[in-house]
């Protein structure tokens, strides 16, 4: 038998074994009480909560109904660390490659898996994942290097969590009341989304532990007591094995660790994940930053309080190779450098910046103007002045720069590739000098990683999968206040090659979101963008976050001192009551309805594209 032949039936053998997973997801409101300290309203599917965690197998395929009856708010969602090479129309971002879901809509997602490791789901529709639309995701495949090397596997979720929903705490942080962009803190930590997991594990036996990182801000270390890892897989990526004591897992990021249990079943071991509260600016004295689980040997057995450590001495994950051996791509064709600041703008909230640029989400998905612009769809400028869009050839040798002139760490993403980390700097080391480094020459890929405070990065990836790939820091607080850019990548490509399913131009009508043109929806003229979704406008000359803080406490003096002499007045009944019958009837009946139904929201702005 030839080769050819052998392809043939290998790949009608895999065809025969991948399966067509039908899904019918219903986003709905539930409420949910993790953290055993309030219950709140949740985003679950089909009513349920914690969502279900998805195991898949190479080959398979995804066809998801993701009807939105969530009654004020639109929604999405993005399966992160997937290419989705030849589906870019399904990657998830609003404004990026779909529109947003209105409520009482249905948009279907349909792909195949084509890669195999740690994934996870979650909304990218503003600040909702933090809600709760959030899970791991596995693909499996024979294949893998591993295999046989591990008795079983266990799947382990760190998040951050918050007591209030997303909507409120948004409003709260882009103010002219917070201009130094102080982020809301978490209340809890939590493992696979609960607190006391209890994980019951045989003696001698190796166990490969998948640990993803689902939280909205913090970074997390973990570790398991009197327990090394292997590190063999990051964001989908296999590694050659690296033994670690503890990892530091930032948000998005994936780690499968082996861990051979011990012979001896007399005692339990905790597994700890500790929020790294470096990157908070207060430490509220109800802040929960740890979270506990066991390896349960003996049920009978106590299961012993997590023991302090001196220090947190995590595996460095420059230092990882994988297992394939690929080489350093050659020499970068195009190097996009993004420079990292937070600032004020005119309306005295703080704002993150790549070049000066808070990105904002055009009017037409950018997916869209690519394929109704022509030969326009090369030049970035047809996507608007807030998007901070980058136009790649295909086949391109691209090197992304990033200079952190921030004092914080940021985990950034990009979508429909895995890249090359070719250097990162140490702390405080400020921008990228190409004659003072050495490059990995066998780097680490992944998909999600850390800027260090002050530091710079250099990846490096093959624009060989031509779509629009959102590039952003995964802290959600930042990526809402605008840390992102776009590749547009091989757009004459895509106009040639990807059609978007009807059903999503119905969902973008529904919307009431316009598929033609450029940014501002214009069809005529591609580089009048006129009507386009802006940015705020900058500060007036001279005004500095010290002197809104300054106003803003002026401001709060004078109101204290208003209300003080009001409180002096006469107290009139009459006057409240009168205040109360004039306020709308159908309002006071929807504060009744929502007073009893905590997993129901009131009716609130929806909240933009991602």
């Amino acid at each position: 038998m030839n080769l050819l032949s052998l392809l043939s039936l290998s790949a009608i053998s895999a065809i025969a074994w991948a399966e067509t997973h039908v899904f019918d997801w219903n986003i709905t409101w539930v409420t949910a009480n993790p953290d055993g300290m309030q219950p709140r309203p949740v985003i679950g599917i089909n009513n349920e909560w914690p969502l279900p965690l998805l195991n898949f197998t190479k080959g398979d395929r995804i066809i998801a109904n993701v009807r939105n009856q969530l009654g004020n708010e639109s929604t999405s969602v993005h399966f992160h660390g997937f290419f989705q090479n030849g589906t870019n129309e399904m990657d998830g971002p609003p404004g990026v490659t779909q529109c947003n879901i209105p409520p009482n809509e249905t948009m279907v997602y349909n792909f195949t898996l084509d890669q195999s490791g740690t994934y996870w789901y979650h909304s990218h529709t503003k600040g909702q994942y933090p809600d709760g639309w959030r899970q791991a995701l596995v693909i499996h495949d024979e294949e893998d290097p591993y295999i046989g090397k591990y008795y079983e596997e266990r799947v382990i979720t760190l998040s951050d969590w918050y007591h209030d929903e997303m909507p409120g705490l948004l409003k709260e942080f882009i103010n002219v009341a917070n201009p130094t962009g102080a982020e809301p803190v978490p209340k809890s930590a939590l493992m696979n989304d609960t607190q006391n997991l209890t994980v019951p594990v045989e003696p001698g036996k190796t166990y490969l532990f998948r640990v993803v990182n689902i939280g909205a801000f913090a970074s997390q270390y973990f570790w398991i007591e009197d327990h090394d890892m292997q590190i063999v897989e990051v964001d989908g990526v296999w590694t050659e094995p690296a033994t670690a004591s503890m990892i530091y897992i930032a948000s998005a990021q994936r780690y499968s660790v082996l861990v051979t249990m011990k012979n001896e079943t007399n005692a339990n071991y905790a597994m700890v994940g500790s929020m790294d509260t470096d990157l908070f600016d207060t430490l509220p004295s109800d802040l929960n930053y740890n979270s506990t689980g066991w390896l349960v040997y003996d049920s009978s057995v106590e299961k012993p309080a997590a023991k302090s450590v001196s220090e947190f001495d995590f595996y460095d994950d420059f230092e990882l190779v994988p297992y394939d051996g690929l080489e350093r791509y050659g020499d970068a064709d195009i190097t996009v450098t993004l420079d990292l600041t937070m600032d004020n703008l005119g309306d005295g909230a703080n704002y993150a910046f790549f070049n000066g640029i808070s990105y904002v989400a055009p009017k037409v998905p950018i997916l869209y103007s690519t394929l109704t612009t022509g030969s326009a769809a090369t030049d970035a400028a047809i996507y608007g002045t807030d998007t901070n869009a980058f136009v790649l050839n295909k086949g391109d040798i691209v090197d992304i720069v990033l200079n952190n002139d921030d004092t914080g760490k940021h985990p950034f993403h990009l979508h429909g590739h895995n890249f090359q980390v070719i250097w990162r700097s140490g702390d405080y080391e400020g921008h990228f000098n190409p004659d003072n480094v050495t490059f990995s020459s066998v780097p680490v890929r992944r998909d999600t990683l850390i800027a260090k405070p002050m530091g710079n990065f250099v990846v490096r990836f093959k624009a060989d999968n031509p779509g629009i790939w959102l590039f952003h820091c995964h802290i959600e607080w930042h990526m809402d206040a605008g840390l992102a850019a776009v590749m547009v990548e091989a757009p004459l490509y895509l106009q040639e090659n990807l059609t978007i399913p009807q059903n999503h131009y119905d969902v973008c009508s529904a919307s009431g979101t316009p598929t033609e043109g450029n940014a501002a929806g214009n069809t005529e003229d591609f580089y009048d963008l006129t009507g386009e979704n802006k940015a705020v406008a900058p500060l007036p000359a001279g005004f500095t976050a010290r002197g809104i803080v300054a106003l803003v406490f002026s401001c709060v003096a004078a109101f204290v001192g208003l209300a003080s002499i009001v409180c002096c007045l006469p107290f009139h009944s009459e006057q409240w009551d009168a205040k109360i019958t004039a306020r709308k009837p159908d309002q006071i009946g929807m504060d009744a309805h929502f007073a009893h139904n905590p997993g129901i929201r009131p009716v609130a702005e929806t909240l933009g594209d991602a």
